[in-house]
């Protein structure tokens, strides 16, 4: 579906040269304007979608300036030479040009439909509501002058290109930021009963993620930060609990030995045991029982 900007203009002393160059992308209108200037020409403006304006080149000495009303003393002089303002929707705006012969602008307009669904934020609808007038920011200038060269460009690039600075160009004139990932949702008492349950059970033996997540109805992914979040470990931290719990028991048995404790456990080797039940007891196996028998 094509976004169609919606904007009515009232302008004295200026006129436009050649056709008007513009490229549409993903509710975003882009058009560079070229513009002969009389010596005090001026414009209003209102558009009903919000506007960003960007000078890509000018000649003269003199300067111009925007305001938000008709009169001079609220009109904001350019303090620098390709200034660019970003207008809300709905807002008129006043353009006043001094000595400036020769003007070429941007103007990207877009649907706020569209964009608060391609940057899923909660402050984006109140950024959109104020207003920026004639200042200067070096990477909006350069994805500006990209985005304006592929609306003149006579064998246009593929759409993702244009999607991809009209991206870029909202998130340097917003200041987006990198949101929080969103929080996993934990499993349901059932699922997190059946999961404990199964690794209990079998876990002296090899329990594989697949087979844990299965026994959910969920992804591996999902269900492993699932876990984590209902347990505060991930699942074979849980296992490996489970497991030395069984171990405990077994070196309470009168007679049993270090070495059959170990492969009972599944442990490749005595060194191995140790240290994992060391980790999770604070202890070795062997101190642990002795400890006990006191």
């Amino acid at each position: 579906m094509t976004f169609h900007p919606r904007m009515k203009s009232r302008v004295e002393g200026v006129s436009v040269i050649g056709d008007l160059r513009w490229r549409s992308w993903q509710g975003v209108v882009a058009d560079v304007w070229s513009v002969n200037c009389a010596p005090d020409a001026t414009g209003e403006y209102v558009s009903e979608d919000p506007r960003l304006f960007v000078t890509l080149d000018k000649s003269g000495d003199g300067s111009f300036g925007v305001g938000l009303n008709a009169h001079a003393k609220g009109f904001i002089r350019s303090s620098v030479p390709y200034p660019m303002s970003y207008i809300p929707a709905g807002l008129p705006v006043w353009g006043r040009v001094h000595d400036i012969q020769y003007l070429r602008h941007l103007d990207v307009h877009f649907d706020t439909t569209s964009f608060e669904r391609r940057f899923a934020d909660d402050r984006i609808g109140e950024r959109l509501k104020l207003p920026r007038l004639m200042f200067f920011d070096e990477h909006v200038a350069r994805l500006a002058n990209l985005i304006a060269d592929e609306c003149l460009n006579d064998e246009p690039l593929h759409e993702l290109y244009g999607d991809g600075l009209t991206t870029a160009l909202f998130i340097a004139l917003f200041r987006i930021q990198q949101g929080k990932k969103r929080q996993r949702s934990q499993l349901s008492p059932r699922q997190l009963r059946t999961v404990t349950s199964y690794i209990e059970d079998n876990c002296m033996q090899s329990i594989r993620l697949h087979e844990l997540a299965e026994l959910t109805s969920l992804s591996q992914s999902y269900f492993s930060h699932a876990f984590k979040a209902s347990t505060g470990m991930a699942p074979h931290q849980w296992q490996i609990r489970a497991r030395i719990r069984k171990v405990q028991r077994l070196l309470e048995k009168p007679g049993s030995s270090l070495t059959h404790v170990a492969t009972a456990a599944g442990f490749s080797d005595q060194a191995h045991f140790t240290r994992v039940f060391k980790r999770v007891v604070g202890v070795t196996p062997a101190v642990w029982r002795r400890d006990r028998q006191l």
